[in-house]
C-alpha cells in the first residue's frame, strides 16, 4: 500500500527573505503586523517557518504596499476584502507610506554600518610611518 505524506512543506524566514528579495526583518515585521493572515510557526528554538501559503501572502504584501502603494491599514482591508478608501487607491507616485520609509530607514542604517565597517578594517590595514 502506498502511503501519502500530508507534512507541509515549511521554509525558514531566510530562505523566505532570499526567494522574495526582502530582508528578513520586513518579513518579521509584516508576520506582525498581519497576524491574522499569517500562519507562521516558530520552533522551540525559535526559528520561524513558513508554509507556501504564507509565502504567497507575503508575495501579495509586498505587490500591495511596494508596487500599488498601499499602506499597512489600506492593505489589510484589501487583503480582508473590505472596499478600501479612495485615498488609498489614489495615492500619488511620490507618496511614500510610512511603513515603507521606517524599513528604508533600516535598510539604509544597516549600509551605513557595513560601510563603517569597511572603513575602520581599511585603516587598520594601512601602515603607519
Amino acid at each position: 500500500m502506498l502511503e501519502v505524506s500530508t507534512e507541509v512543506k515549511r521554509y525558514r524566514i531566510g530562505d523566505v527573505a532570499n526567494m522574495l528579495d526582502l530582508k528578513p526583518h520586513v518579513l518579521r515585521y509584516w508576520e506582525t503586523e498581519f497576524s491574522s493572515f499569517i500562519l507562521g510557526e516558530k520552533t522551540e528554538g525559535g526559528q520561524r517557518l513558513y508554509c507556501q501559503q504564507d509565502i504567497d501572502l507575503f508575495e501579495q504584501v509586498k505587490k500591495l504596499l511596494y508596487v500599488e502603494g498601499y499602506s499597512i491599514a489600506g492593505a489589510k482591508k484589501k487583503l480582508s476584502g473590505k472596499d478600501v478608501a479612495a485615498d488609498e487607491q489614489d495615492l500619488s507616485e511620490n507618496a511614500v507610506p510610512k511603513e515603507l520609509l521606517s524599513v528604508i530607514k533600516e535598510e539604509l542604517q544597516d549600509i551605513r554600518d557595513h560601510i563603517q565597517r569597511i572603513k575602520a578594517d581599511m585603516e587598520n590595514k594601512i601602515p603607519r610611518s
